[in-house]
C-alpha cells in the first residue's frame, strides 16, 4: 500500500487519539496527577515510573492540592479516632496469604486476642533482657568481626546485605531461639532467609498485578508465584521443624529453658484454639517479618545518610565517647568496643538521628486500610463503604506542609529541644522532642502501634553505635543508592561501601 494513502487512512484515528488524550488530561486536577485510562486505570503511568515508584508517588502527592493519605489529621482519624471503621480488610489478607491468620492480617477480635498475648510475652523483663543480650552478643561475635575482616581485606562490601543478615540472625534467635548463622564469614546462602526474600518480592508485585491474574499464576505456580510457592514450602518446613523440636523439649524436660517467643508461647499454652501448630506458625512468621527486614533496612539507610553527613557523624562520635571510655576494659578482641542497650538509652542525639532516618526512609513505606462504613475525614473527603485507603509514610516524611521547608534534609536536630537544667542557670541539656505517631508513622499509629518498637530501637542502637565507633564507612564512588520495589524499603542496588578501622585521632572532636 502507498505510504501516503496509509497515512491518510490512519489520520482520523491519530486525531481521535490525540483529542481523547487531551480530554483525559483536562479531567486531571494537577499536571502531576497520573492519567486514568479506560480499563487499565493508572497502570500505564505506574509501569512507566516503576523504576522509581516511591519518589514518583511522592511527586504526585506533593503536586496535588489535596491527598488524604498524607494529611496527619486524616491519618489520626483513620488510625486512632475511628479505628474500627478502617481495618486492614479482606483484600489485604488475600495478598498477604503467606502470613496466614497472624497478627498483621487479622482484624477485630482475632487481632485483639493475638495482640494481648504477644504484648504480654514481649513486655516481661526476661524477654527484654534476652533481647539486649542477644543484640550485643550478635554484634560482638558476628558483625564486628565481619567488618574487621572486610576492613583488613580492603574490598568493598554490601552493607545492606550485611545488616539484613545481622537482623535475620537476631530476629530468628528472639522468635525461634535459633541462630541461622547468616552473618558468618563468606556469607553463606541460608534457604530460610532466601525464602523470606522471595516472598517479599512477590508480595509487592501482587499490589500492582490484577488479583485475578496473580491468583491464576499462583494456582498454576508460574512466574513470580512459582517462587512464592517454593518460598512458602521452605518457610513452613523450617517453622514446623522448630515447633516440633520445642514441643519435644517440653515433653522431655517439662519446661523449656529459653526466653525466645516460640518457647514462651508453647510454655503458656492453654486450651484455646490459638495454640495449635498453625497458630504458632502464623504468629512466628509474622513476628519474624516484622523484626528482620524493617530493622535491617533502617540500619542500611542510617549509614547511607551518615556517610553523606560527616557533621552528624562527628556529633554521634562525640556523644558516644564518654560511654566508650567506660568500656575500654571490656573491649572485645582486636581492640573493638561493643555496647549494651542500657548504656545507650540516654544518648539523645543517636535516638534523634535514627528517628530522622526513619522519617525520610520509613521501613514500611505505605499502609493499607479498608473502609467499612461511610465516613467523612477531617479534611472533608467523603469515604464510601468498600473504598480503599493507602497511607504513604514515605511521602509524608517529605511533605513541606508536615515537616517544614527543610523536610528533604537529614537534620537530627529537629528531634531535639534545648532547655535549662535549673532556673537561673545557663547550663542547658537536650531532650527528645515529642512528635505524634500520626505525623511520624514509621511504627504505625493508634491501637496497631508496633509492639516491637522499643526492641527495634535497642537493636538499632546496639548495632549503630558499635559500627560508628569502631569503623568509618565510606560509600563506593559512583554507587547508586535508591529504594527497591518492595513492601519493605530495601535498597535496589544494595549499599556498596568500604570500611576502615578508626583510630583515636578519627574519634576526636573537631570542634
Amino acid at each position: 500500500m502507498d505510504p501516503l494513502l496509509l497515512f491518510v487512512e490512519l489520520l482520523p484515528v491519530l486525531c481521535f487519539l490525540i483529542l481523547y488524550y487531551h480530554h483525559l488530561q483536562s479531567k486531571k486536577t494537577s499536571p502531576l496527577e497520573p492519567t486514568e485510562w479506560p480499563m487499565v486505570g493508572h497502570l500505564p503511568g505506574l509501569i512507566a515510573n516503576i523504576h522509581h515508584f516511591h519518589d514518583w508517588a511522592t511527586g504526585i502527592l506533593t503536586g496535588l492540592r489535596y491527598f488524604i493519605t498524607c494529611d496527619p489529621s486524616n491519618v489520626r482519624h483513620i488510625f486512632t479516632s475511628n479505628f474500627a471503621n478502617y481495618p486492614k480488610g479482606d483484600e489485604f489478607a488475600v495478598i498477604f496469604d503467606v502470613l496466614g491468620g497472624g497478627i498483621f492480617n487479622a482484624d477485630g477480635e482475632s487481632w485483639r486476642r493475638q495482640r494481648v498475648k504477644a504484648q504480654m510475652l514481649m513486655a516481661v523483663p526476661r524477654f527484654r533482657a534476652f533481647t539486649a543480650r542477644c543484640s550485643r552478643d550478635k554484634v560482638e561475635r558476628s558483625l564486628l568481626p565481619f567488618l574487621a575482616h572486610a576492613a583488613d581485606e580492603g574490598a568493598p562490601c554490601d552493607l545492606h546485605d550485611v545488616f539484613l543478615r545481622l537482623t535475620f540472625d537476631m530476629t530468628c534467635t528472639l522468635v525461634f531461639g535459633v541462630d541461622p548463622g547468616c552473618l558468618a564469614i563468606g556469607l553463606p546462602v541460608v534457604p530460610f532467609a532466601r525464602a523470606m526474600d522471595d516472598a517479599l518480592e512477590t508480595l509487592f508485585l501482587r499490589h500492582i498485578t490484577p488479583m485475578a491474574c496473580w491468583k491464576l499464576m499462583s494456582r498454576l505456580e508460574v512466574g513470580q508465584e512459582k517462587k512464592m510457592a517454593a518460598a512458602r514450602r521452605t518457610i513452613d518446613r523450617f517453622v514446623a521443624g522448630t515447633v516440633a523440636k520445642r514441643r519435644a523439649d517440653k515433653l522431655e524436660q517439662g519446661i523449656i529453658d529459653s526466653a525466645d517467643l516460640l518457647s514462651s508461647f508453647i510454655c503458656n499454652e492453654d486450651d484455646s484454639s490459638d495454640n495449635d501448630d498453625v497458630f504458632l506458625r502464623d504468629t512466628t512468621v509474622n513476628l519474624l517479618l516484622a523484626g528482620r527486614d524493617t530493622t535491617g533496612a533502617a540500619l542500611s539507610w542510617f549509614f547511607y545518610l551518615i556517610s553523606k553527613n560527616p557533621r552528624v557523624e562527628q556529633k554521634l562520635l562525640d556523644e558516644l565517647a564518654p560511654v566508650a571510655a567506660s568500656r575500654k576494659d571490656a573491649a572485645s578482641g582486636g581492640g573493638m568496643v561493643s555496647f549494651d542497650a542500657s548504656e545507650l538509652g540516654n544518648l539523645v542525639y543517636l535516638h534523634a538521628a535514627l528517628c530522622e532516618c526513619l522519617r525520610l526512609y520509613p521501613s514500611v513505606p505505605f499502609e493499607h486500610k479498608a473502609v467499612v462504613a461511610d465516613d467523612v475525614l477531617p479534611s472533608g473527603k467523603e469515604m464510601k463503604a468498600g473504598d480503599k485507603v493507602l497511607v504513604f509514610s514515605y511521602s509524608m516524611g517529605r511533605m513541606e506542609g508536615v515537616w517544614g521547608k527543610d523536610c528533604a534534609e537529614f537534620r537530627p536536630e529537629r528531634w531535639l529541644v534545648t532547655s535549662g537544667e535549673a532556673a537561673g542557670t545557663t547550663t542547658t541539656k537536650r531532650r527528645l522532642r515529642y512528635e505524634p505517631s500520626y505525623k511520624f508513622i514509621s511504627f504505625n499509629a493508634g491501637p496497631r502501634t508496633c509492639l516491637g518498637k522499643e526492641m527495634a530501637f535497642a537493636q538499632m542502637k546496639t548495632a549503630a553505635a558499635a559500627v560508628l565507633w569502631n569503623f568509618a564507612v565510606e560509600l563506593v564512588p559512583g554507587h547508586v543508592v535508591e529504594p527497591k520495589l518492595s513492601i519493605i524499603l530495601h535498597m535496589k542496588n544494595g549499599l556498596a561501601v568500604r570500611v576502615r578501622r578508626r583510630d583515636g585521632v578519627a574519634r576526636a572532636s573537631h570542634g
